[in-house]
C-alpha cells in the first residue's frame, strides 16, 4: 500500500495546483497544520462516496430490531434491582 503524502499547510497554499493535480491522479494528500494532520485533499469519487454515505439514513437500534419478524417488544415492568453504591 502506498503512502500518501503529507504536506503543512504553508507548503499546500504554495503548491496547491500540483496537489490538485496529483488528486486527479487518484492520491489522498494529507494537510498537517503544527505537526498534527487536520485536513485531506481527495479525488472528487472518493469525496462523493465519502459524502453519500455520511448522507445515508440509517435506522436506529430499536427500529432495526422491531424490524424482525415475530420481535414484539414489551417493556418488563418489573422493577429494577436495588443497587448500593
Amino acid at each position: 500500500m502506498r503512502r500518501m503524502p503529507t504536506v503543512n499547510l504553508k507548503d499546500a497554499k504554495a503548491s496547491f495546483s500540483s496537489m490538485v493535480d496529483l488528486a486527479i491522479k487518484g492520491q489522498f494528500i494529507t494537510i498537517t497544520r503544527h505537526g498534527k494532520a487536520v485536513a485531506t485533499l481527495v479525488p472528487l469519487e472518493a469525496a462523493e462516496l465519502a459524502r453519500k454515505a455520511m448522507e445515508r439514513k440509517r435506522p436506529s437500534l430499536s427500529d432495526y430490531l422491531r424490524s424482525f419478524p415475530g420481535a414484539a417488544l414489551a417493556r418488563d415492568a418489573t422493577p429494577s434491582r436495588e443497587v448500593d453504591l
